[in-house]
């Protein structure tokens, strides 16, 4: 039984660490950093930049492609 209980204990634990470092991975910061920690202004600066390059892209890419089938007519 007490075997048992420290199984479940280091399990939950593993869970607990996993879940601290999988949330600070999945924002991109340090490791050890808080996981609840609000998004500073520099990083969701950060964050809009990154999505008007990645639309900017796309719609230049558009716009490629129809320039392309433009003058193949």
């Amino acid at each position: 039984m007490k075997s048992i209980k420290l199984a479940i204990i280091w399990l939950l634990l593993g869970v607990i660490l996993g879940l601290w470092f999988g949330v600070n991975i999945g924002r991109d910061r340090a490791l050890y950093s808080n996981p609840f920690e609000a998004n500073s202004l520099k990083q969701k600066f950060k964050q809009a930049g990154e999505g008007a390059l990645e639309k900017s892209g796309e719609a230049l890419e558009s716009a490629g492609k129809a320039i392309k089938q433009g003058l193949k007519k």
